[in-house]
């Protein structure tokens, strides 16, 4: 039987309620303080009876400081072990403890099963009888603080070890018990990450479609998501393309396998080929010495979204093209073939083609990228679906704000009809989200709706608009002609390129003075 003793925390309590157990002939197996201010002492008593407890009792509680006495099921230590099993026991990946000598002391589930043994026998079983080039206490005294992410093999297959030791108070090596060993796979970690943000990812039917164009785009997107090929989204920046992407990504077969994205552009190549690639043990000054996952590696039967690809660097070109080619790739400082099953799906805001005329980006990983491709439109070619999509964003805006949903005054929806929105449907939805934080009355007007002038579209560019409209005609009429006579240098070529006869050139020209009469 196991008794509780609540009572007060002081010297000789403890004597004094053994004492009293002595005298009646119960062997006490076992004893602990408990309670929030060790205000309770547990004993475990084989020998005890009801019919006895209930006759001790009343002496025990005469006991100056005992203020109850009652039986309990379990001991806290007791209590703390079942609990830990049960925990351990939900988890699908192995968590093993390890002394200082290097033995496994307790291990759960997971982890007998990955060693091929029961889980009554892994106490004592050294813990290099299973993992390559590794040993484990002198890893914990030299740096005597947690570490994530650690690379190592178990039977030959490939982990990420997170470890903890097991330490007191003090910092000295001598108070180190050992450590708890957590591994993850490694072709599993993109997985889990995945699993994690998954309630971010969202499908096509997120995506506004309330432009007829976007529609059409939305249409294409569906029949492509579930091939299995190389993707390549068109479109300027904030228009959504690694939001197209992921809807991609959900539609396809892989959708429950991991989605990973690596904006390249600004980022340094050898930043960008680490990322992405991943690197060796070792690879340089500075790395970690387990080396480190890329990207790819944590995507493993997923989908890769590289974002900005028309900015990557020649050397990371030829990479990307080789595992597009043959499914394998090396991490940097490695001379290990890496081979993945992984979609690639790019995005760009520049014309690729153009960048493989002037010799900036690879054909052939351009026509490897380009096996299917979409091209969403910016947010002024989509403008007969605004309505909609302010609404949407209005009322995305009030919940993020906490606020009422506000009304739209009417000379609002006319502004933001007229504006040429260079960022896009991102663009819009900050604006808005500005003027829902800023408006007061329920009622978004036209001066809550702040749209910055840069990227409007300047015709005339620079042009001087001096003076009267034939003065301007004018300059603007012998500027066109000083331009095009360089690439048509007689009246008869100019005139054909602009359509009109050579003699009304030849004039033109003989009145600005420009060229030469030819005709």
């Amino acid at each position: 039987m196991r008794i509780k003793v609540h009572c007060q925390n002081r010297v000789g309590i403890l004597r004094d309620i053994l004492n009293l157990l002595v005298d009646y002939g119960i062997n006490v197996n076992r004893g602990e303080v408990g309670g929030d201010q060790g205000n309770a002492i547990y004993l475990l008593c084989p020998n005890l009876i009801n019919l006895q407890l209930q006759s001790l009792r009343p002496k025990l509680e005469a006991i100056p400081g005992v203020f109850g006495v009652k039986r309990v099921g379990l001991m806290p230590s007791e209590r703390r072990h079942l609990e830990l099993n049960a925990l351990l026991g939900a988890l699908d990946f192995p968590v093993l403890s390890i002394d200082m000598g290097g033995s496994i002391v307790a291990a759960n589930r997971a982890a007998a099963q990955l060693l091929g043994v029961r889980v009554d026998e892994v106490p004592g079983i050294p813990l290099a009888r299973y993992v390559e080039d590794f040993d484990l206490p002198e890893l914990v005294r030299a740096n005597k603080a947690r570490i994530n992410g650690l690379r190592i093999k178990v039977k030959g297959d490939t982990f990420l070890a997170d470890i903890a030791p097991l330490q007191s108070e003090h910092d000295e090596s001598e108070a180190l018990a050992g450590a708890v060993l957590t591994l993850h796979r490694a072709d599993r970690v993109g997985e889990r990450i995945y699993n994690v943000r998954k309630h971010e990812l969202r499908g096509f039917d997120s995506i506004f479609q309330s432009s007829k164009v976007m529609a059409a785009v939305v249409r294409e997107a569906r029949r492509m998501a579930p091939l299995d090929a190389p993707l390549l989204i068109e479109g300027e920046t904030g228009t959504g393309k690694e939001l197209l992407a992921r809807a991609c990504h959900l539609a396809s077969p892989r959708g429950q396998s991991p989605f990973m994205a690596l904006n390249c552009a600004g980022l340094p190549e050898s930043m960008a080929e680490t990322e992405l690639f991943g690197y060796g043990p070792g690879a340089f000054e500075g790395a970690r010495p387990e080396g480190k996952l890329g990207l790819l590696e944590l995507t493993a039967g997923g989908t890769l979204f590289l974002d900005g690809v028309g900015e990557m660097s020649p050397r990371l070109q030829a990479k990307l093209l080789r595992f597009l080619q043959d499914g394998c790739f090396r991490r940097v400082g490695s001379d290990e073939e890496v081979y993945l099953d992984v979609r690639v799906i790019c995005a760009t805001q520049v014309d690729l083609s153009e960048l493989c005329a002037k010799g900036e980006f690879r054909q052939d990983l351009y026509h490897r990228l380009n096996v299917l491709s979409l091209h969403i439109p910016p947010l002024r070619e989509c403008l007969d679906g605004l309505p909609p999509l302010v609404e949407h964003f209005l009322d995305s805006a009030s919940r993020q704000i906490g606020c009422g949903l506000p009304k739209l005054a009417p000379p609002v929806l006319d502004k933001l009809g007229h504006y040429h929105w260079p960022g896009n449907v991102r663009q819009l939805e900050n604006v808005l989200f500005q003027a829902v934080s800023l408006c007061d009355g329920g009622t978004v007007r036209p001066e809550h709706i702040r749209l910055p002038d840069y990227g409007a579209p300047q015709p005339l560019g620079d042009f001087s608009l001096e003076g009267g409209l034939d003065a301007i005609v004018g300059r603007f009429e012998k500027a066109v002609l000083e331009r095009l006579y360089l690439e048509h240098p007689s009246s008869r070529l100019l005139g054909k390129r602009l359509g009109v006869s050579h003699t009304t050139i030849a004039n033109k020209l003989r009145l600005h003075g420009l060229g030469k009469d030819d005709s």
